[in-house]
């Protein structure tokens, strides 16, 4: 979902040209033309970013970035205004306010500056979300399946958990790596410690920087005061540096002392601070190419692998399949009062076709989708999505219902042709009017 930047400006003309400039950048832009409409906005949508006017016809700028702050202190406030003073932009920093800048004078930085406090705010919400999930603590009782793949991984994690030997989480995306790391913190000795988690492809590698190490007052724009890094928040207990591949060289070589001695400097600041944080990482790439390669530190690489633990894609361990998905089944209908109680049998054997490039994390998204619009108790493939179909094979199974045939047969088509019903129609030697008549019939 594209980050929503909402601009409150009573000055038509010239916030039109802002939107229109904002949004050539892929950013979602909302309008308000006054303070008390920008607060309703902020009341009902996911907004990242506020650019606000000094002089609103309803209330002072300035001011208004103290109320957003202590209402949702996640969104950043950059201030804008064509009549700019030194004490207007001390006491906007004051507030909370990530910037203030000047119409005219600084339209060269209004696009560079929105994207920092869009990262900003996006790294906000993440550790806020974790924050939250910090209330179910997953332990491996929560890890399910038995196929030998997922138990031999969980005998690997439950012999190192008790050591403070940094560990590193192979696997592609959506294959848990982020429950096996805090199940291996929830079985050491650190458990009753912060784990703090951060996804290190989310963010540029400056944010990053600052986020991992801290900052000191006046180390950059927009640092106020000092700041503690996730190393310190993450002291004595477990950080997790998920997607750690996208890491730059620089940070790597920051990394890398932590792990030697423990130690490390806040951005602009000459003291070391020590800490105690147990690492585990993970990522989909092969490090050990990308090292040969000069795009990540051999050093760091052994330093990280001590204990490797790989996790291996769904499709490889597709006995699992079926006690995932009545996992997820039970949860949604719980979580969503939904009476669908089970899957029939040929639900089941495409799931347990399915190629799962998105692994249990698109199994999960599956199951919840389904659940949603299932009307009775049982899953029936008719509920899947078109180029759901795509990759399965070609048997479309052995029912000997004609209709559950044939808007599978219709589904297939439709993925193939990429939704195109004039293609599909032509795949399916059917009329066009027709192939509208069946979708709407099969409510497909």
């Amino acid at each position: 979902m594209l980050p929503t930047i909402l601009i409150v400006e009573d000055e038509n003309k010239f916030g039109g040209l802002l939107s229109r400039i904002i949004e050539a950048e892929g950013y979602n832009v909302l309008q308000a033309q006054s303070a008390r409409s920008g607060l309703k906005f902020l009341e009902n949508e996911d907004v990242r970013v506020v650019i606000s006017d000094v002089k609103l016809p309803d209330a002072n700028g300035v001011e208004l970035v103290k109320r957003i702050k202590d209402m949702y202190p996640h969104v950043e406030v950059i201030n804008l205004t064509a009549f700019g003073s030194i004490k207007d932009s001390v006491k906007a920093i004051k507030n909370g306010a990530f910037d203030y800048i000047m119409k005219g004078d600084d339209n060269d930085r209004i696009i560079p500056i929105v994207n920092k406090a869009v990262e900003k705010a996006n790294l906000q919400f993440q550790i806020n979300r974790l924050e939250k999930k910090l209330n179910h603590r997953h332990t491996f009782a929560d890890i399910l399946g038995k196929s030998p793949a997922i138990t031999a991984a969980i005998d690997l994690a439950k012999k190192v958990a008790h050591t403070n030997t940094t560990v590193l989480l192979l696997g592609e995306t959506g294959t848990g790596k982020e429950v096996f790391a805090q199940a291996i913190h929830e079985e050491s000795d650190r458990r009753n410690k912060p784990f703090v988690a951060v996804n290190c492809s989310s963010f540029s590698n400056e944010l990053l920087k600052s986020e991992l190490f801290g900052h000191i007052a006046g180390s950059f724009t927009g640092a106020t005061k000092d700041k503690k890094g996730l190393f310190e928040e993450a002291d004595g207990g477990t950080l997790f540096l998920d997607e750690i591949g996208e890491m730059n060289l620089e940070l790597q070589a920051r990394l890398l002392r932590v792990l030697e001695d423990g130690t490390f400097n806040r951005v602009g600041d000459s003291k070391n601070t020590k800490v105690n944080a147990r690492i585990i990482a993970a990522t989909n790439k092969d490090l050990k190419y990308e090292a040969e390669n000069n795009r990540f530190r051999l050093d760091l690489f052994y330093r990280l692998a001590v204990f490797t633990i790989h996790l291996q894609p769904l499709r490889e361990h597709q006995e699992d399949i079926e006690v995932l998905a009545n996992h997820f089944l039970k949860e949604f209908s719980n979580k969503l009062n939904r009476k669908v109680k089970k899957m029939d049998e040929f639900f089941l054997k495409l799931l347990s076709h399915h190629p799962w490039k998105g692994n249990i994390r698109e199994l999960r998204n599956v199951i919840e989708r389904v659940v949603i619009i299932a009307d009775d108790d049982t899953l029936t493939s008719d509920l899947l999505q078109f180029d759901f179909f795509a990759e399965n094979p070609e048997d479309m199974g052995s029912t000997l219902n004609l209709a559950s045939i044939e808007s599978q047969y219709i589904r297939k088509a439709m993925s193939q042709s990429k939704g195109n019903k004039t293609e599909a129609s032509r795949l399916l030697g059917i009329g066009l009017s027709t192939l509208y008549r069946k979708i709407e019939d099969y409510k497909l």
